[in-house]
């Protein structure tokens, strides 16, 4: 990947979004909803503050990460698919 997020953005990529209900239905792809967890791939240099300093993120790459549903914008690279979003946007962190 080579994409580098610029202040407080952060790179991430969906998890896939399950093909098969419960019941063993299988769901086709134009039916099923984005997946709104992700995995954190690359993470800017972090918020500029009003003294001039940066705080610094708080996912790391590797982190898994629930955001908002119409949060970020998608981008395609090596038809790969990526959500460039505000680390504001990340709702919460999946702790294993």
């Amino acid at each position: 990947m080579n994409l580098r997020p610029l202040d407080d953005r952060v790179v991430v990529r969906r998890v896939k979004a399950e093909e098969i209900s419960a019941g063993g239905i299988i769901i086709p792809q134009v039916a099923q909803e984005q997946p709104t967890q992700a995995e954190v791939l690359a993470v800017g240099r972090g918020r500029r503050l009003d003294d001039g300093t940066r705080r610094a993120a708080e996912v790391s790459p590797g982190d898994r990460v629930i955001f908002g549903k119409y949060q970020g914008t998608e981008v395609e690279l090596n038809h790969e698919s990526y959500v460039v979003l505000r680390e504001a946007d990340l709702l919460a962190v999946i702790e294993s």
